[in-house]
């Protein structure tokens, strides 16, 4: 899931890329990991830039062709669904699915400080800037002071992850954190 930063309270789970048929319905681009989720949408939100996002029922939704197919209430024709076309649509970042344990949204970890701790002191690494998908063990951006360093996220190396205090104590292996130096 994408967050939107004007828009914090909100997650996007789609995005609109063009009108579908005469009745006004759209085709949008997945953007959730959850795609099973926006079939049971019932009301979601829509992106208003330099706006507050407009709430929106929706009152059907169907996959199509890798894409969704969205029809939302008070849109029934190609001319009122046309300027949809490349709004996000949001949901309330409360309703996001819950993650099983030390699974991690990527928003989650943007931001968060680095550290390492050695008999309970902390020596600040840096903060995560990015994280890269790699098929398997992720790894985190860190921008430090003497420039990038990459982190698996791995559990042998992130041996903490406290998104809501935006802290990850790792302890690396010797050398990592000087491999891009």
């Amino acid at each position: 899931m994408e967050v939107l930063p004007e828009t914090e309270e909100f997650l996007a789970v789609a995005r609109i890329v063009r009108p579908q048929g005469r009745r006004g319905e759209v085709a949008a681009e997945i953007l959730t990991d959850f795609p099973e989720r926006l079939g049971k949408l019932r009301r979601a939100y829509l992106e208003n830039p330099g706006r507050r996002p407009e709430p929106v029922g929706v009152e059907s939704v169907w996959p199509h062709k890798g894409r969704v197919i969205l029809k939302f209430s008070g849109v029934d024709s190609i001319s009122q669904a046309t300027p949809l076309r490349g709004r996000h649509v949001l949901i309330l970042r409360d309703e996001r699915m819950a993650l099983a344990a030390h699974q991690y949204y990527i928003w989650e970890l943007m931001g968060c400080r680095v550290v390492t701790e050695c008999q309970g002191a902390q020596r600040e690494v840096g903060t995560v800037t990015d994280v890269e998908p790699t098929g398997g063990v992720d790894l985190l951006h860190v921008a430090t002071r003497r420039g990038e360093v990459l982190v698996p996220l791995a559990q042998d190396i992130c041996r903490r992850i406290d998104t809501a205090a935006k802290i990850i104590v790792i302890d690396p292996p010797a050398d990592l954190l000087e491999l891009n130096e």
